[in-house]
């Protein structure tokens, strides 16, 4: 499940994952999200706090592939700065052997600093 966080700092989003991700997570949740941003010409500070992820559905990593190409592709500039916040090892570890392939800045963080994420996408 993906759900939007509302107690995020002005000029960013916040996104909670866990349990089993969807497709209707990317296409309902997520995505409307970041586009509104990218439409309206903003920049995208993002942050994704995983608490545990299950399983991610064929369908959720089809839309996640097509976010990739549809978003990070034709909008690279739109990202400015992405927080991944997760005790999950080995995200994290994905995450940061990734981190030189993602648009923007990317830095990882563990949830029991989940405000100095926030801080450092909203900074």
């Amino acid at each position: 499940m993906i759900e939007l966080m509302d107690d995020m700092p002005d000029g960013t989003l916040g996104f909670r994952v866990s349990g089993d991700v969807r497709r209707s997570d990317y296409t309902d949740v997520m995505l409307p999200e970041l586009r509104k941003v990218v439409e309206r010409g903003g920049g995208l500070r993002t942050l994704y706090l995983i608490d545990r992820l299950e399983e991610m559905k064929p369908g959720a990593l089809w839309e996640d592939t097509k976010a990739g190409f549809d978003l990070a592709i034709r909008h690279h500039s739109a990202f400015e700065r992405t927080a991944m916040v997760t005790d999950q090892e080995w995200l994290a570890r994905a995450a940061q052997l990734m981190a030189w392939m993602a648009p923007g800045e990317l830095k990882v963080f563990p949830i029991a600093e989940l405000e100095q994420a926030k801080a450092w996408i909203a900074g």
